[in-house]
C-alpha cells in the first residue's frame, strides 16, 4: 500500500434498497469525518436525495455517473484532478456489472477497500426469483451484506446461506426497520448438534456445511454422519477425500461442489463420483486443501450408498 492510497468503498444493491440512506448515515459517522475531502460518486437517483448544506459541512463532493459507458478511466481521472478527495465512495448500479467496474483503471494511489451490498429482505425473495443473475453478480467480492427491513417471519436464515454458500467470507448483518440487528443464531439448527451423533439429513447438508463455516468451534470433536459424493485427490494414494454435494449458489449456471476434507486409509480404493455415507469426528488440522487450518473429519466408518433422490442442495 502507497502512502497516499486512496480508499474506494462500493455499495451497491437495487433502487431503492437504502444505499442511499446507508450513505447518508455513514458520511455522518465520527470515523468518516477526518481530514480532506470524501468523493461521493452516484450512479442511480433514487427517492431519497442528499442535504447540500450537510454535504458541504461534511467536505463531500457528489458527482452523478448516469451511463455505464461513463464509468471509465478517463472519467475518474478527471474526478481526482477535480475533488483531489482522500477516499472515494461510490453508490453503483449493480445492472452496469460489477467485472466492468473492476476492469476500469483506476487513478494513481486510488485503491479498493470495501465492496457492500445492501439489500431489502422484504423484497429479497422476489429478486431471488426474478433478478437472480444480477444478485449472483453482487455477492462473489462482498466484504458485507446488509439486509435492511428485515424482520423474524422472513426466512432470513434462507437469506444468509444464500450469500454464504457463493461468498463464505462475506459478513451478512440484518437490521429491522427500527435500525437494530436481528440474531439469526437464536434459531435452532434441524438436527441435534448436541447428539452422540450428528445425523445430517439430505436436505440438510447445506445448512450444516454452512454453519460448520461459520461456528467450526462448536463442532471440534463431534462425531457426524451425512451422504455425500466422492471428489477424489490426484494423488493416487492420498489417505483423503471430500465427500460433498453439488450446490446451487445462485442459479443454474451457477453450480459448484461443497464438502469437508475427510481422511480415511480407504480413500485410495473410493472411485469418483460415487456416493457415500460417512460417520466421523471433526477435527482442527491444517490441510492442503484449505491452504490452513480447518475442519478435517477423521472416518470411523465408511459405507457405499445410493444417490439421494435429489442430488443438489439448494440455499433458497
Amino acid at each position: 500500500m502507497f502512502e497516499r492510497d486512496i480508499p474506494i468503498y462500493v455499495i451497491t444493491g437495487f433502487l431503492e434498497s437504502g444505499k442511499t440512506t446507508f450513505l447518508n448515515n455513514t458520511i455522518h459517522q465520527d470515523y468518516f469525518r477526518i481530514k480532506g475531502r470524501t468523493l461521493l460518486i452516484c450512479c442511480e437517483t433514487g427517492e431519497m436525495e442528499y442535504d447540500p448544506a450537510d454535504l458541504k459541512r461534511l467536505n463531500t463532493a457528489v458527482e452523478m455517473i448516469t451511463k455505464a459507458e461513463d464509468f471509465n478511466a478517463d472519467t475518474l481521472k478527471m474526478l481526482d484532478k477535480k475533488h483531489k478527495p482522500e477516499r472515494v465512495l461510490v453508490e453503483y448500479n449493480p445492472f452496469w456489472g460489477l467485472e466492468k467496474m473492476y476492469s476500469v483503471k483506476l487513478p494513481r494511489y486510488w485503491d479498493w477497500a470495501q465492496h457492500i451490498v445492501i439489500a431489502d429482505a422484504s423484497c429479497f425473495q422476489a429478486y431471488m426469483q426474478t433478478l437472480m443473475p444480477v444478485i449472483s453478480d453482487m455477492l462473489p467480492n462482498a466484504d458485507l451484506v446488509v439486509f435492511n427491513r428485515a424482520n423474524t417471519e422472513q426466512p432470513l436464515a434462507n437469506f444468509r446461506r444464500s450469500v454464504k454458500v457463493v461468498n463464505g467470507g462475506a459478513q451478512v448483518i440484518f437490521e429491522g426497520e427500527d435500525g437494530d440487528q436481528i440474531n439469526i443464531f437464536e434459531d435452532k439448527m434441524p438436527f441435534d448438534i448436541d447428539a452422540d451423533v450428528i445425523d445430517i439429513d439430505d436436505v440438510d447438508f447445506g445448512i450444516w456445511y454452512v454453519d460448520v463455516m461459520d461456528n467450526f468451534d462448536r463442532y471440534i470433536g463431534k462425531k457426524v454422519h451425512f451422504k455425500g459424493q466422492v471428489l477424489k485427490s490426484r494423488k493416487l494414494d492420498a489417505d483423503f477425500f471430500v465427500p460433498g454435494r453439488k450446490a446451487m449458489t445462485c442459479c443454474a449456471d451457477d453450480i459448484q461442489f461443497i464438502g469437508y476434507v475427510c481422511q480415511t486409509g480407504k480413500a485410495p480404493g473410493l472411485k469418483e463420483g460415487e456416493w457415500v455415507e460417512v460417520t466421523g469426528t471433526v477435527r482442527s488440522e491444517m490441510c492442503q486443501a484449505y491452504k490452513e487450518e480447518g475442519p478435517v473429519i477423521h472416518v470411523e466408518k465408511l459405507v457405499k450408498t445410493t444417490a439421494p433422490d435429489d442430488e443438489m442442495v439448494y440455499f433458497t
